[in-house]
């Protein structure tokens, strides 16, 4: 039985490796804590829950993640899909939600597992880039608007983009102006930290001094709302058992999150893994995500991804092991048993203009930008996401984040190019007739490329091109061929239009032929009988051995013209 990965990274531990995955833990812990106090108030949540996540997602990752560089944590998009969850379930107190966050997360997790063990990695790819980052964009705007009530005292109850700002302009008089002073003086300190010294942990700094001046000037008693009492005891582990949630509402939620979660995490983890030139395979991914989520569930957290900011952080000072997450681990634990009272006076701007600033961060302007000159389609469905995230909420928005990609996957397949091919005087192969213009068509024999797989929503369009072929042809065109080289897939109604093709062929006393069928379209058609009324003979590996065939046939006269355009 093959070690664990971390048992196995010890066993090929090197001294000198020792120093540099401390100092990386310690750093991991300081950029870490800010989130991990903030991130909770996403979801209406106590801070400690995001202390408890931080400590114990990182040891369970370490334990089966297979990368030795990837920091998990709490991460804005995910703890927002989380939040939208939550008020999906109605529940009323905030130990309820506790529970129902804690459960989702042990979900997700059993859910990382089955997907590695059905090798289900490819649901990274639901969520395409530009739809991903339209989505982030959309979450990122959602977060910054959320921060308001945190930075002017005011309660906020709309939601959306536009009616936080409506409502805060309509109690301008509740505004409390220390509060708002604060707030925007930290978050211009922060991005000022963090375009200027990137190498310091900016947010660290920010809840070091907002700590401080509360001690000093003791804001509660300015009416500056402070993060208050955070339990000074690490967590024990238990079963969360939500009441008053269906098991049907509880996976549903943890599908979302996991949708959402995974997607994003495993862009972090292939990003870095191709910044230090490693695979990242997102089957094993799921084993470390999965015990990431679980260990974070059954010890009081809620679901957890991987963290660009720890990870870059973790990746700059050099850490060489999962070692360095079990240091900040440990780090994270000292804070939670000796430091509680000071972060009990952590003023609420200061969470504030630390979720600002994150949100500030995820909005990736240069990659829509590169979106935009690429692809206009692509660019649009960025802005569907960004649409649904902020017009429909965070829970829909994911449903419709992956109804984009779905439908851009479609429409990529509906019109699949074709080509009509034919030789160059003097050359071996088949060329394009639209791109090679000293290529000529094979006497009597129209040879017709589908550069894509045929299925359902395909199969008529590809059928008015061939119908289109059929119509300019002469009369002395005894050959049709089909190249199927690039069509890779092949289903039943597919096969029932292509049977219609052969009927039609033969009206016009024209052989029909198929090439380089792959293995599975070559069961469908022959499962569906289309094969045999073909007819073996007329079934080619190679399209030289089809043309060959039928150039040896002296019933074959000249080829007159095959004039569909190409695509």
């Amino acid at each position: 039985m093959p070690a664990l990965p971390l048992i196995q990274s010890l066993r090929d531990y090197r001294a000198e490796w020792l120093r540099q995955d401390l100092t990386s833990g310690l750093a991991i812990a300081a950029v870490g804590l800010p989130s991990a106090i903030a991130y909770p108030a996403l979801a209406g949540l106590p801070p400690e829950v995001g202390i408890y996540a931080s400590i114990m997602s990182v040891l369970g990752y370490a334990l089966l993640g297979s990368s030795r560089q990837l920091i998990v944590g709490p991460d804005a998009g995910t703890v927002t899909v989380l939040a939208a969850v939550l008020v999906s379930f109605g529940l009323s107190s905030t130990v309820e939600n506790v529970v129902a966050s804690a459960a989702i997360a042990a979900i997700v997790g059993l859910f990382c597992f089955l997907g590695s063990f059905l090798r289900l990695g490819f649901i990274a790819n639901l969520l395409s880039r530009p739809i991903l980052t339209g989505f982030m964009t959309g979450i990122s705007l959602s977060i910054l608007v959320g921060q308001i009530g945190r930075l002017t005292g005011v309660k906020i109850e709309s939601d959306g983009l536009f009616g936080p700002l409506f409502e805060i302009a309509s109690k301008s008089d509740l505004i409390h102006w220390p509060s708002l002073g604060l707030g925007i003086g930290l978050f211009v300190l922060l991005r000022l930290l963090t375009a200027w010294r990137p190498a310091i942990p900016a947010p660290l700094v920010i809840v070091v001094l907002a700590t401080a001046l509360s001690f000093l000037f003791d804001f509660s008693a300015l009416g500056i709302r402070v993060v208050g009492v955070i339990p000074s005891q690490l967590p024990s582990p238990s079963i969360p058992i939500p009441h008053g949630v269906s098991i049907d509402d509880l996976i549903l939620g943890a599908a979302a999150v996991l949708i959402m979660s995974f997607g994003a995490g495993i862009v972090t983890a292939r990003s870095f893994g191709a910044k230090n030139k490693y695979p990242v395979d997102a089957n094993r991914e799921l084993l470390g995500f999965g015990a990431a989520n679980l260990a974070s569930g059954l010890f009081g957290g809620f679901a957890v991804t991987a963290s660009d900011s720890r990870t870059a952080i973790n990746d700059l000072m050099g850490g060489k092991t999962q070692l360095a997450a079990v240091f900040s681990a440990a780090a994270l634990a000292l804070t939670v048993l000796f430091l509680t009272e000071a972060l009990a006076l952590l003023p609420a701007p200061a969470l504030g203009a630390v979720l600002a600033s994150a949100a500030i961060g995820l909005i990736d302007l240069r990659t829509l930008q590169e979106v935009w000159r690429i692809s206009r389609i692509e660019f649009l469905f960025a802005l569907i996401s960004i649409a649904g995230a902020l017009g429909l909420g965070v829970l829909k928005g994911v449903v419709v984040a992956i109804v984009a990609t779905l439908l851009y996957l479609v429409m990529q397949g509906m019109k699949p190019r074709d080509a009509l091919l034919g030789r160059i005087p003097g050359r071996d192969g088949f060329y394009k007739l639209h791109r090679h213009k000293q290529a000529e068509p094979v006497p009597g024999v129209v040879i017709y490329l589908l550069q894509g797989s045929l299925l359902f929503f395909n199969a008529d369009y590809v059928k008015g091109r061939i119908e289109d072929i059929f119509a300019k042809l002469g009369p002395d065109t005894k050959g049709f061929i089909f190249d199927a080289g690039a069509s890779a897939q092949i289903d039943s109604t597919a096969a029932a239009m292509l049977d219609e093709i052969r009927a039609l062929a033969e009206e016009r006393g024209m052989k029909f032929a198929i090439v380089e069928l792959h293995s599975e379209p070559l069961e469908i058609l022959e499962r569906s009988g289309v094969l045999a009324k073909i007819g073996p003979a007329m079934i080619f590996d190679e399209l030289e051995e089809a043309v060959a065939a039928f150039s040896t046939n002296p019933d074959l006269p000249g080829l007159q013209g095959a004039g569909a355009e190409p695509r």
